[in-house]
C-alpha cells in the first residue's frame, strides 16, 4: 500500500497574518492525523509574505506538540544556508521531544532570492556545490559519538534522525541513490524530470545502514471539491501565487477566481500550467482517477499531497477527499 503525507507551507491568506497560517497548520496537521496520512512535512522559504514556515524547525514543533502520531518533517531544510551542526541540533531537538516522529529531508537550493541569500550570511554558491559533503556532515553528526570525536551535536548525536534528499533533477536522484538514503521528487512544481529521476535512483541505489531497499516520494497538488468546477476554482489561488512569484512580486495567498483565464498574459498561463501539471484537480470521482493513474505511472512508495488552497476549511476538504480517494484505491 502506497503511504501518502501531506506538505504544508503555512500559507499566509490575503488579509490574515502568519500567526493565523500556523494555528491553520496546526489544525490541518490533527486533520491529515485523523485522515490516515502518514506525515506532514513543512519547508524553508524565506523573504515571503505569503509563506509562514521559514523557521522549519521552530514550525515544526508546533506541530508536533499539537497533534499525537503523525510523523513531522521537513521537505525541506535548504542545507547551503546553515552549518550541518546546527540542522543536527535543530533536528536532534525535535527527535529528543518527539522520539520516532522526525523526518529530516535535505535540499540544496535557496528558498529564496539573491539579496536574501546575503542575509542569511551564508556563501550560498559554494556551500551548494559542497551540498554531498555537507550531507555526509550532518549525517556523520547525527551516529553516536566516536572515541575522540571533540564535535558533537546536543541534543542529536546517536538519535539517526531519518534524513531524505530532496530534488527536482538527477543530481538529487544520484545523490539519495549513492548514500542509499530515500528520495523524494518536487514533481508538484518542477514535473519536467520527475519519471527520469524515479528510474535513475532505483537503477543506482547502493543499500546503506539507513536504508536496505529504494524508497521514493513523489509530490503532487490536490485541489479537490464537491465538482470538477469548483475544484479547477480552488486552484486559481495557487496559480496566482506562482504567477506572482515569477513576476518578482510575492505576497499572501489570494482568493479564488471564476475566471482562471484571467490571471496573466498567455505566456505567464502557460508556464503556471505546465510547472503545476501534477495535480490532481475536480470532483472525489476525477481525482480518484487522476491518483490512480499517477501512482500507476510513478511506482511511488509514497505520495506527497500539497495545495495552496485561501479557504482553511475547504483546503481541509481537499485532503479529505483525496484520503478517502487513496482509500479506495489501497482497497
Amino acid at each position: 500500500m502506497t503511504r501518502y503525507s501531506l506538505l504544508d507551507l503555512a500559507p499566509v491568506n490575503e488579509g490574515s497574518t502568519p500567526r493565523q497560517a500556523l494555528l491553520n497548520a496546526a489544525d490541518l496537521a490533527r486533520h491529515a492525523e485523523s485522515l490516515g496520512y502518514s506525515r506532514f512535512w513543512m519547508a524553508e522559504h524565506h523573504n515571503m509574505t505569503g509563506i509562514a514556515s521559514a523557521a522549519t524547525p521552530v514550525a515544526l514543533g508546533h506541530i508536533a506538540a499539537n497533534t499525537s502520531s503523525i510523523r513531522v518533517g521537513a521537505a525541506g531544510m535548504m542545507l547551503p544556508n546553515h552549518a550541518p551542526l546546527v540542522v543536527a541540533e535543530q533536528f536532534g531537538t525535535l527527535e529528543s521531544l518527539y522520539p520516532g516522529r522526525v523526518d529530516l529531508g535535505l535540499g540544496r537550493a535557496p528558498g529564496t532570492d539573491q539579496e536574501t541569500l546575503r542575509a542569511l550570511r551564508r556563501d550560498h554558491h559554494s556551500a551548494a556545490n559542497r551540498f554531498p559533503q555537507e550531507v555526509q556532515e550532518l549525517l556523520h553528526f547525527l551516529e553516536p559519538v566516536q572515541p575522540g570525536q571533540r564535535v558533537q551535536a546536543v541534543p542529536g548525536a546517536g538519535t539517526r534522525v531519518p534524513v531524505w534528499i530532496l530534488g527536482s533533477s538527477l543530481f538529487g536522484a544520484q545523490l539519495a541513490a549513492a548514500l542509499g538514503l530515500p528520495y523524494a521528487f518536487a514533481s508538484h512544481f518542477a514535473p519536467d524530470m520527475l519519471d527520469e529521476a524515479i528510474r535513475v535512483y532505483r537503477e543506482q541505489f547502493q543499500p546503506s545502514e539507513r536504508l536496505a531497499r529504494p524508497y521514493v516520494a513523489a509530490a503532487a497538488n490536490v485541489f479537490a471539491a464537491d465538482t470538477d468546477m469548483e475544484g479547477r476554482r480552488l486552484m486559481t489561488s495557487m496559480e496566482q501565487q506562482f504567477i506572482a512569484l515569477r513576476r518578482g512580486t510575492p505576497g499572501p495567498l489570494q482568493p479564488p477566481v471564476d475566471d482562471p483565464d484571467s490571471l496573466g498574459s498567455r505566456a505567464e498561463l502557460g508556464t503556471a500550467r505546465h510547472a503545476l501539471k501534477e495535480s490532481a484537480v475536480g470532483s472525489p470521482e476525477t481525482v480518484e482517477r487522476w491518483l490512480k493513474a499517477f501512482l500507476e505511472r510513478t511506482g511511488a512508495d509514497e505520495l506527497i499531497l500539497t495545495g495552496q488552497i485561501h479557504d482553511h476549511e475547504a483546503r481541509k476538504h481537499s485532503f479529505g477527499i483525496a484520503a478517502d480517494a487513496l482509500g479506495n484505491l489501497s482497497a
